[in-house]
């Protein structure tokens, strides 16, 4: 099934939306901002945990509040093999840890700031993102 989603306004406006997050959390928190950290300092860390589970609560009500507001039905096909979804939970982890950090961190804060090491990251997770999908659909 060959399905082209190309929505340039809607990127668009997605891609200000973070930057623009990007720059406000930087701003008043004096951190930059990365998913898997904010994620596991509110687990294991007891400083700034109420902060970080509210920054993990708005990642969850956003999208709810858009499909109410949109009133649009977003089709999202997860696999239902809980082998499946535990082994690549757990290959997301690993691969956050051995990457200092994770797409988010690097690709949006990291590169921002000219990191040399995220810029290679997110090379990377790029690269490996496309050839999945390459063999997926091969499949």
């Amino acid at each position: 099934m060959n399905i082209i989603n190309f929505t340039p306004i809607s990127a668009l406006t997605g891609g200000l939306l973070i930057g623009v997050s990007v720059i406000l959390f930087f701003i008043l928190n004096g951190r930059m901002i990365g998913i898997s950290g904010i994620a596991s300092n509110a687990l294991t860390s007891k400083d700034k945990r109420i902060e970080n589970l509210l920054f993990l609560f708005g990642l969850t009500l956003g999208p709810l509040i858009c499909r109410f507001l949109l009133d649009q039905e977003v089709k999202i096909s997860i696999s239902n093999s809980l082998p499946l979804l535990t082994i690549g939970g757990v290959l997301v982890g690993l691969g956050t840890r051995l990457s200092s950090g994770c797409t988010s961190g690097h690709g949006i804060s990291g590169i921002s700031r000219f990191s040399l090491r995220s810029i290679i990251a997110t090379i990377t997770f790029m690269t490996v993102g496309i050839i999945t999908v390459l063999i997926t659909n091969i499949l």
